[in-house]
């Protein structure tokens, strides 16, 4: 590599999903890079996030030579895996006939592949600071960047690059040094809420979703020893209005049987679902990947590998310009994943749509409720027709 004169090519600011994938992938091939992440190693292996890849996120990290990162959590075609109840009517997914080769999804807990991420990296030589604290990034519209920490000693550091990559998330700093004039923000607010609830309680199967007249709910593991529990509610509902056994009770109303096993409840949060976008997605420069840049329906599932996605198109923008002073496609960067942004939103508001508006129709009403029941039935296998009496 030519010596530019700086501490390294790029300092990755955040260490969840998105950036340390875009960390090993520059390992991979050699461009040096430093990963700033504000809080311990311990925090955040044991961070709880939801966690499904499709095909397309496992097939990224096998390209990249980190798919073992993912072994021992493939589960196939994530639909078949993926039970749907109606009204307690188990249903099945259509399955797929356009998929390009064997890849298939993984049921992956995002703390599991952030661990696993993390011990990759290091293995492999990488740089990764916890417990960078104040970050702050400087002069990312010229030649010579600079971020700025306090470590966990307290000292101030001073790292210059050629680039910087903002992966600290929805609430992280990378995103606010683009200036606001420059920066769009586009939002899609669905008009309901999950309440979200991990329990010490595996799921068996790996993942259950019901439709019902009473709201959309889902049971999803999180581990051999946990699972997570979601369910539709008003956006003004609080967590003290689910005590535990109104949890337990509403979840086996709407998937219409018993629970079992059940577990203490370790927390609740009622979440809003929405979809955002923040465009463009690189200022100078920086660089926006994964939730620094958008937040996708948790109804799709897609947020890890949109993630994977930013990251894998970050890093050969960057490999071809250190190897080839070639900037063309750190140039198309923010375009190629605004386009495949654009394209998963499109998705998961539908799906999330067909999901939440064909139960309760106290939301959208008895129409929404017919037409989402209309457009959910084109995604499943049709019911078996009964026998006729003899």
């Amino acid at each position: 590599m030519t010596d530019t004169g700086k501490d390294t090519t790029v300092v990755i600011v955040g260490g969840g999903v998105a950036g340390l994938a875009l960390g090993n992938f520059l390992l991979q091939k050699g461009v040096g890079c430093i990963v700033l992440e504000k809080h311990s190693r311990e925090y955040v292996e044991q961070r709880q996030r939801a966690g499904a890849l499709d095909a397309g996120g496992v097939r990224v990290l096998n390209e990249w030579g980190v798919g073992e990162a993912v072994e021992g959590y493939s589960h196939g075609d994530s639909d078949s895996g993926m039970p749907l109840l109606i009204d307690g009517v188990k249903r099945q997914w259509k399955m797929g006939d356009d998929d390009e080769d064997d890849v298939d999804g993984a049921f992956c807990p995002q703390q599991v592949l952030v661990r696993n991420l993390i011990r990759v990296f290091l293995r492999d030589g990488g740089d990764l600071r916890f417990e960078a604290q104040d970050i702050s990034l400087h002069d990312i519209d010229t030649e010579q960047p600079l971020v700025r920490y306090r470590d966990a000693n307290g000292s101030t550091r001073t790292v210059t690059c050629d680039f910087v990559a903002g992966a600290d998330g929805y609430r992280g700093v990378s995103r606010t040094a683009i200036p606001e004039d420059v920066l769009t923000c586009s939002t899609h607010e669905f008009g309901y809420a999950w309440l979200t609830v991990m329990t010490e309680a595996p799921a068996d199967p790996l993942a259950v979703l019901a439709v019902h007249s009473r709201g959309f709910a889902a049971q999803i593991t999180r581990g051999p020893n946990a699972s997570r529990l979601y369910l539709q509610c008003p956006l003004t509902d609080t967590v003290e209005q689910w005590p535990d056994e109104r949890v337990w009770n509403e979840l086996e109303a709407r998937f219409g049987d018993p629970v079992d096993p059940k577990g203490p409840i370790t927390s609740k949060q009622v979440v809003p679902l929405r979809g955002v976008v923040f465009s463009p997605m690189s200022y100078g420069r920086l660089y926006l990947l994964g939730d620094a840049a958008h937040l996708i329906s948790p109804m799709s599932a897609q947020g890890m590998s949109l993630a994977l996605h930013d990251a894998d198109v970050l890093a050969r923008g960057i490999i071809q310009h250190v190897e080839k002073n070639d900037s063309y496609l750190l140039a198309g960067y923010s375009d190629a994943c605004l386009n495949h942004t654009w394209e998963r939103q499109a998705s998961a508001v539908s799906m999330t749509q067909a999901m939440h508006d064909s139960g309760d129709p106290n939301y959208e009403g008895e129409f929404r409720k017919q037409i989402a029941r209309k457009n959910l039935e084109t995604m499943l296998e049709p019911l078996a027709a009964p026998h006729p009496a003899s």
